[in-house]
């Protein structure tokens, strides 16, 4: 039986955590879609808008030779990204282990035989971190550069 994998994310700014988890996914499982989270639930479920738009943000994905397909994540519930993609297993950082979300995760999918497994969450390495940095530099950047921007 083919084991399918899906790993939800934001993947705003790119970088190593993003990375680790695909790929880290990619080892448990035979078959990894990605899931990318649309702007609109992203700024739902973070109250900001992405940096980077959608379709680029599934480009960058969808290049990774360990992602096997991306699919757009435009419904704010999980359980019904599942009814579309139906996978076996959720990955997440591990961020969310023991949270009220992870809880809620993990109860709605143990009722569809879903498994959920984490994965060591990249604290040196974040999208928010970065996004901080770039408003910072950009604050701190001369009018002109800004303009250019």
């Amino acid at each position: 039986m083919t084991v399918v994998g899906y790993a939800p994310g934001a993947y705003d700014l790119f970088h190593i955590g993003h990375l680790n988890v695909l790929r880290h996914a990619a080892d448990n499982c035979d078959h990894l879609v990605a899931g990318v989270v649309s702007d609109e639930m992203l700024l739902l479920a973070k109250g900001r808008a992405p940096v980077v738009p959608l379709a680029e943000r599934m480009e960058i994905v969808r290049s990774l030779r360990f992602v096997d397909s991306v699919h757009a994540e435009v419904v704010p519930d999980k359980i019904d990204t599942w009814r579309e993609v139906r996978f076996d297993v959720i990955f997440k950082g591990d961020d969310w282990r023991g949270t009220a979300k992870g809880d809620r995760l993990e109860q709605d999918f143990a009722a569809v035989g879903v498994e959920v497994r984490y994965f060591p969450y990249t604290m040196h390495t974040s999208s928010t971190i970065l996004r901080k940095a770039l408003s910072v530099i950009t604050a701190e950047a001369p009018v002109a550069v800004q303009a250019r921007a």
